[in-house]
């Protein structure tokens, strides 16, 4: 009995042990598997895409390293401030004629000594160049965390763009099935009139040729589904999957007329561009440079100190006697006053003089740029707000006239030829009008873009 119940327990516990290797199993893949690979099953919000390709994108991350390095610069920098304190050790031996460190006297012996010693030292003043490299270090460390905002900012735009393409895509999915319907009832209607002897065999003809059409239109739709998906897909830097399902954007997302004007956008683009502001920080920066290159003309006054002590094996007293009894210490005052260095301090000067006019002609180049890139985008989305507001109007007014066709055409008094013309004016208007939605989308988040205002 004893043996039975030992025997159930040893099988409980394999039982137990096999369900926990089973459960560890399947949480090991849970986390060792892409973090996309359910995100691609289910349904993607905009943030979630933006999140996703700023996390993956090469550029950023590179943009990220980038600023790592200018903040271990700027460390560097306020370190170099810092004392220095040095630790030195080292063992001699010697045969032969040999100065006795104890006595002072030479004897022709083997002889070994242990030397120990600690120093410091401190810059008190060098023309402020420490100083001063500390705030060019500093200022370059802001202008790369501006140029790592700017990577992501350049992710985001095109994540955006590219999602609204998705769904421009979709749209007219909708729209080529729903204009097939429309041509698959008219065809199904005619088949019977048709039959009848009512119509004649050319107008179920010219709408088997529109619905033709319409389905051919519907393919280039869903292709184009499927293009717009890859690239966001490749934005995102993540493995294609074609079922990927975007979340549609609310109405209050979707913008009205623009109220800014170009100098407006203009004047908020130079205080937020990260890009403009990273170029006014580097100039600043090097106008530092120039300042710490100048310093170095400046004696340089520092202090120190010292401690050391010796062992010599020709003195019989102790190891740690020795130690003990040899340690001296001292402090000193230096002054280090540059006279001629192969004239490098006026060179380095001239040099970070270089470097300012190069930063000073980036930063007007910068502003100049944004002016005209600003100018541009503005332009655009002008027009495209008036295109779109002339195939709202469009769009209603071939509406009365499609109803208007359709009832005549389904009372026998209008021709296939004549109906397939309102059809195709307001099919292609609707097409257009979807496009043209969201083309004015697309360009106000570019002018948003300029001014650093590309939160969802």
């Amino acid at each position: 009995m004893c043996w039975m119940e030992k025997l159930t327990h040893h099988e409980t516990f394999n039982t137990v042990m096999k369900y926990f290797k089973l459960l560890f199993t399947a949480l090991t893949l849970c986390l060792s598997a892409p973090a996309f690979s359910q995100a691609t099953d289910s349904l993607l919000t905009l943030q979630q895409c933006i999140d996703i390709a700023v996390r993956n994108n090469l550029d950023v991350r590179k943009s990220e390293l980038q600023m790592d390095r200018d903040r271990i610069y700027w460390n560097q920098a306020r370190e170099n401030m810092l004392p220095q304190v040095y630790g030195d050790a080292s063992r001699n031996i010697n045969n032969g004629r040999t100065l006795d460190p104890t006595t002072y006297t030479y004897a022709n012996q083997q002889l070994t000594t242990d030397n120990y010693s600690l120093t410091s030292s401190l810059v008190l003043l060098r023309g402020l160049s420490l100083l001063n490299s500390v705030k060019q270090t500093s200022l370059a460390y802001q202008a790369g965390k501006l140029d790592f905002q700017q990577a992501k900012n350049d992710i985001t735009l095109n994540v955006i763009t590219t999602y609204l393409q998705v769904l421009q895509s979709e749209d007219q999915v909708a729209l080529n099935e729903k204009q097939i319907e429309v041509s698959q009832q008219q065809v199904d209607r005619l088949k019977i009139l048709n039959k009848d002897g009512s119509i004649s065999p050319s107008d179920l003809s010219d709408l088997r040729g529109t619905l033709a059409t319409n389905r051919v239109s519907l393919i280039d739709a869903r292709n184009a589904i499927f293009a717009n998906k890859l690239n966001l897909l490749q934005l995102m830097n993540v493995p294609y999957n074609r079922n990927v399902k975007l979340q549609r954007l609310p109405a209050d997302q979707l913008p009205g007329q623009y109220t800014q004007t170009v100098d407006e956008v203009y004047a908020n683009a130079l205080n937020d561009y990260p890009m403009v502001k990273a170029a006014d920080l580097r100039l600043k920066s090097t106008e530092k440079e120039v300042s710490a290159a100048k310093g170095l003309y400046y004696p340089t006054l520092s202090v120190g100190g010292g401690l050391s002590s010796y062992y010599s094996s020709a003195d019989n007293t102790g190891y740690h006697g020795q130690i003990n009894n040899n340690y001296n210490y001292g402090f000193n005052v230096g002054l280090h006053i540059p006279i001629i260095n192969f004239f490098q301090s006026r060179n380095n000067v001239a040099l970070a003089k270089i470097d300012m006019l190069t930063a000073r002609y980036t930063t007007e180049n910068t502003k100049i740029t944004l002016r005209k890139n600003v100018d541009l985008a503005y332009v655009n989305m002008r027009a495209a707000y008036d295109r779109y507001q002339m195939l709202v109007e469009e769009v209603d007014a071939y509406t009365e006239s499609f109803k208007v066709a359709e009832a005549k055409f389904n009372a026998g008094v209008l021709t296939s030829v004549d109906f397939i013309v309102y059809k195709s004016n307001i099919d292609r208007a609707k097409l257009s009008l979807i496009g043209a939605r969201y083309d004015y989308f697309i360009r106000v988040k570019i002018l948003d873009y300029y001014q650093g205002r590309l939160a969802l």
